[in-house]
């Protein structure tokens, strides 16, 4: 998506009326919050989801396809898949609690109206420790501020007690057409 399409619609978004209604949805699965699916549905379980906050975690076993050569000999979590946990655990937070739509499912990409938790900017991202096979990756997410659908976020992960990753990012919900493009169904060349 080009610079000038998405701000054309989080231009129209914010020209929306500033409170939209939002539907509460508790599901008993991840899957049910997010569109991924394996091999890239990174989130294992739910801890708990406030209003404002969400904890999920995840297991590292070394059999995840993105420790495949990351590196031979000493396996480590890849900086851009522990954004991608915070994304997604931002991603279940809106789909349970900033959620446009009274019926929601995940099962069919083209029942939604909204593509939820899209990531539109990565504010800051800091590394600070390695995350290996054997952890249980501890996932923090807080909502920060909220303009229109537009949803910014501080992540944190965790192994125990030590900080392996902080990040600072933004989230939108955005018309399903646009995620999904102008010539769906229609093959591309």
């Amino acid at each position: 998506m080009s610079q000038r399409e998405m701000k054309r619609i989080l231009f129209s978004q914010a020209m929306a009326p500033l409170i939209m209604k939002y539907y509460r949805h508790d599901f008993p699965n991840v899957k049910d919050y997010l569109h991924h699916r394996e091999p890239y549905a990174l989130i294992e379980s739910i801890e708990s989801v406030l209003d404002d906050r969400i904890q999920t975690s995840i297991q590292i076993s070394g059999d995840e396809f993105y420790l495949q050569g990351h590196f031979p000999g000493a396996p480590i979590v890849p900086g851009a898949m522990m954004q991608e946990m915070t994304t997604q655990t931002a991603g279940i937070l809106v789909a349970a609690r900033f959620n446009p739509m009274e019926r929601y499912n995940t099962e069919d990409p083209f029942f939604n109206e909204y593509a939820l938790g899209v990531l539109i900017r990565v504010k800051a991202a800091r590394y600070r420790s390695f995350a290996r096979p054997g952890d249980r990756l501890l996932i923090d997410v807080v909502l920060v501020d909220q303009i229109a659908e537009v949803f910014e976020f501080k992540g944190e992960i965790r192994v125990g007690d030590r900080l392996i990753m902080s990040n600072h990012f933004q989230l939108a919900n955005i018309p399903s057409q646009t995620l999904q493009g102008d010539d769906v169904g229609q093959g591309r060349n």
